[in-house]
């Protein structure tokens, strides 16, 4: 069943002449209803690292085209829009607070919480997770189990190019208040990322825990505690510094993650 539906899905990609016949629309509908269900995902880990399905990343480009715009009334809001919000929250055993927005597509696991936020098409988020205040979750980003996204939190979404990988937060991360997120960096698990710092694929991630610092770029590894730094750089005007993320310390492992990320908060002084 899902190669019928992804030979259908490349067909079209293909032969965007094919998103008029019905039998294509019905497959493009039936993977964003999968997605929504969390039966599949955009991206899934595969013995440590991260695969991404490029077709379905396809199904959600092409599902843009074959929607109608309406107008959606919830109460005294009004939206007008190509793509639905999702509903049954009670039965799906998620708690949303207002204004809190999930779009159809998006799959939010049993068990997360969603403060007024938004999380936008085939984004994944975990069970176990908030979504704080102000907090987004962009298009396809995978946000595990047991995560704190602090409020106004940006993780960047992704759709093209469709090779690029989504924003990843692995499981029991804790991501502090107005951190950016963005380009397809992965956070590994256990992770306390501390307010205000920006990740993207160029910042340099500099591990200063040894004698000597360790400059990485577009993933920070398991249970490092990471702060907001910069750097000195040459330009032809002159020297000037430049935002990078500092790894300051490493998470104890325990079993309680609770009391393990009170410990590194604390520890470390990290602000949240």
């Amino acid at each position: 069943m899902i190669n019928d539906l992804k030979e259908k899905i490349l067909q079209a990609w293909d032969n965007r002449e094919l998103l008029r016949n019905a039998d294509t629309q019905a497959a493009i509908r039936g993977i964003i209803g999968q997605l929504d269900r969390g039966q599949l995902r955009i991206a899934e880990p595969v013995d440590g690292e991260w695969i991404v399905h490029e077709w379905v990343k396809k199904a959600v480009v092409m599902y843009f085209p074959i929607q109608k715009m309406e107008t959606i009334e919830v109460g005294p809001f009004e939206f007008h829009d190509k793509i639905p919000l999702k509903n049954g929250f009670a039965e799906k055993g998620v708690r949303v607070v207002p204004h809190a927005i999930a779009r159809f597509g998006s799959f939010i696991e049993s068990g997360a919480i969603l403060m007024p936020s938004y999380v936008n098409i085939g984004a994944h988020v975990g069970s176990g997770t908030m979504v704080d205040t102000w907090a987004t979750v962009g298009s396809c980003a995978q946000v595990g189990k047991n995560v704190h996204l602090s409020g106004g939190v940006g993780l960047g979404g992704v759709l093209e190019p469709l090779q690029a990988t989504p924003t990843i937060i692995e499981d029991n991360c804790f991501i502090g208040s107005r951190c950016i997120i963005v380009e397809g960096v992965i956070v590994r698990k256990e992770s306390v990322i501390g307010a205000g710092v920006t990740l993207t694929k160029s910042t340099h991630i500099i591990d200063v825990t040894g004698a000597e610092p360790v400059t990485t770029k577009g993933e920070i590894p398991e249970r490092s505690v990471v702060i907001p730094g910069s750097y000195t750089k040459q330009f032809p005007a002159g020297p000037f510094n430049v935002n990078c993320a500092l790894i300051i310390g490493k998470r104890k492992p325990s079993t309680d993650k609770k009391v393990s990320l009170n410990d590194a908060l604390r520890e470390y002084d990290v602000a949240v």
